[in-house]
């Protein structure tokens, strides 16, 4: 099974690019499944909106993973429980699923989403341990787990923690993909963070005079999405042969 996973859509931008290069990586890369992490895609940076969700399924995407801005849009919770929107699976209590199985031919593939605590919200559930009961609970030829998170060390301690036991493990949130990429010791795919897709020289997506000027005055102001030339950050993964390549695209 060949599944192409794409990295945090980030405004219009991300999704102008993402519409534009789609087409051209089906064709290269050949996709079984593609998921895409889209809890950036909204106008303002801030979760995704059910019109851009209808574009993605129309476009072959299977399934969407979110992140801690899934709850950006208030209007999401109108349409997610329906949807094929993955919201962090260790929110207690909230509309919508954690994981999404996705069905190829004879296979089944668990897609989950999981939070990081470090940095992020401390008041999350564990998210070692809420992989650990859905992947108990839940049958599935493959599992891929996108671990939105901060830190590398806890990215890194949960694939660890999991390796063997889930197909792959992709990191996203911090929106600067890594580079390394590696097939762990007991054989779980593995990448610290995809990387985003949208503006190049901004910020993580942001307009770059917004945030410089956060850090030398200190003080917050509105976000505002950048205005650049466009990247797109992905990965593809055989999971049956164990392979990852890291993808890059710029405008």
């Amino acid at each position: 099974m060949r599944v192409l996973f794409i990295g945090d859509v980030y405004g219009a931008p991300g999704r102008k690019y993402l519409s534009e290069q789609l087409p051209k990586l089906k064709q290269e890369y050949k996709p079984n499944i593609i998921v895409v992490n889209a809890e950036n895609s909204a106008n303002n940076g801030r979760s995704i909106t059910e019109d851009y969700y209808l574009e993605l399924m129309k476009s072959g995407v299977a399934t969407i993973t979110m992140g801690n801005h899934v709850w950006g849009n208030p209007k999401l919770k109108d349409f997610i429980e329906n949807a094929h929107i993955i919201r962090p699976a260790n929110y207690y209590d909230a509309p919508g699923k954690g994981y999404d199985l996705i069905r190829y031919n004879d296979k089944k593939l668990l897609v989950i989403n999981l939070l990081g605590r470090t940095y992020l919200d401390s008041n999350l559930e564990n998210p070692f341990l809420v992989a650990d009961k859905i992947i108990s609970e839940v049958e599935a030829d493959y599992i891929l787990i996108d671990f939105h998170a901060e830190a590398t060390s806890e990215k890194i301690s949960f694939a660890h923690y999991l390796d063997g036991r889930v197909t792959a493990i992709v990191g996203t949130h911090t929106h600067v993909q890594t580079a390394d990429e590696r097939i762990l010791p007991n054989g779980t795919i593995y990448i610290t963070d995809v990387g985003m897709t949208g503006p190049l020289d901004g910020i993580i997506g942001v307009d770059k005079d917004i945030v410089i000027k956060r850090f030398i005055s200190g003080h917050t102001r509105p976000n505002k999405v950048a205005e650049t030339k466009n990247q797109l950050n992905a990965v593809i993964m055989d999971f049956d042969a164990k392979t990852i390549e890291r993808i890059h695209l710029e405008e």
